[in-house]
């Protein structure tokens, strides 16, 4: 399996250029069985990537273009007074986009919140419900997400519950001047990089089994369970970090951060997770679930500062 997901991120690597450690978070993401939310700028490469991913895992993908007025059954789907041939009436299903099983949410936060909680169901139980009427979701079914945080006029936030559904929020930056010149000239020409299929819906569903079955050392399991109790105002043993956290991470948290360790550690071929792996996932399994007090913000205050504050008290 490690050999397989080396040649994962090797497909990834001839559409996307640079970015190693988005692509490690959003096979950690995939692997854990989880969905993410990726922040950036426009132009960072957001959309290709999911497209790309659903290539190379083969998984079937679909994409819906979040905006203001689009309605919950543009997603999950609708039923329709249909006739048969022989003159009878009856309500059909005509399932939605969210039939898939890699959902591409392109900038959710243009939709309003009726329609943002139209994920919430097929997020956390991979069903959706329609006229009291259960259709369950393909396995596996993973949402990714992307949200602009530049331009927010006219945008409706995530609300806190919705946001603990998302395993992992994994912030695009701008590339490096070496990947961007390869970008440039690789992109410009006559042909362009083409990403190959490697695994297939079933194998990835066999690789999310086996990083459930990966062994965590007690140190590891206590580290995450400082940590996300540290980032609680109510449980927190420094007077100063409670008072600047308004709401902290629930048991949601530890859960994504215990799996998601055990996802990178096979991503890098080891068949255990250590500290190491908790200190590089907590960022993106932390700064969607926190958030700062208003005197905290007052005083300059960030969440990733915070954070980086709280995993130097691990030791």
């Amino acid at each position: 399996m490690t050999g397989r997901l080396g040649e994962v991120r090797a497909q990834i690597g001839q559409v996307i250029y640079g970015q190693q450690q988005v692509v490690g978070e959003v096979l950690v993401c995939l692997l854990s069985g989880g969905h993410g939310l990726l922040v950036g700028a426009p132009g960072l490469g957001k959309t290709l990537l999911v497209e790309t991913l659903g290539t190379v895992l083969g998984l079937a993908a679909k994409r819906v273009q979040f905006t203001p007025d689009l309605m919950p059954a543009d997603i999950t789907g609708s039923e329709i007074l249909d006739e048969t041939q022989d003159g009878r009436r009856g309500f059909r299903f005509v399932p939605g986009p969210v039939f898939c099983q890699l959902l591409m949410a392109d900038e959710i936060n243009r939709a309003s919140p009726r329609t943002q909680s139209a994920l919430l169901q097929a997020m956390q139980e991979h069903r959706v419900a329609v006229a009291g009427v259960d259709h369950p979701l393909p396995r596996p079914f993973h949402v990714l997400a992307t949200q602009n945080p530049i331009e927010q006029e006219g945008t409706y936030p995530l609300p806190e519950a919705q946001l603990d559904r998302f395993m992992l929020q994994i912030d695009l930056t701008y590339p490096s001047e070496t990947d961007e010149r390869a970008m440039l000239l690789a992109t410009t020409g006559a042909r362009a990089g083409v990403a190959k299929p490697v695994l297939g819906a079933g194998e990835l569903v066999a690789a999310q089994t086996l990083i459930r079955g990966l062994p965590v050392g007690e140190t590891v399991v206590d580290a995450i369970l400082r940590l996300v109790r540290q980032a609680r105002p109510e449980s927190s043993d420094d007077r100063r970090l409670a008072r600047d956290i308004a709401w902290g991470p629930g048991p949601r948290a530890a859960q994504a951060l215990m799996l998601a360790c055990r996802a990178r550690a096979l991503l890098d071929g080891r068949l255990s997770p250590s500290i190491e792996d908790v200190i590089a996932l907590a960022q993106p399994v932390l700064r969607h679930r926190m958030a700062l007090t208003f005197a905290a913000r007052a005083e300059g205050s960030t969440l990733p500062g915070l954070i980086d504050g709280l995993l130097q008290r691990l030791g």
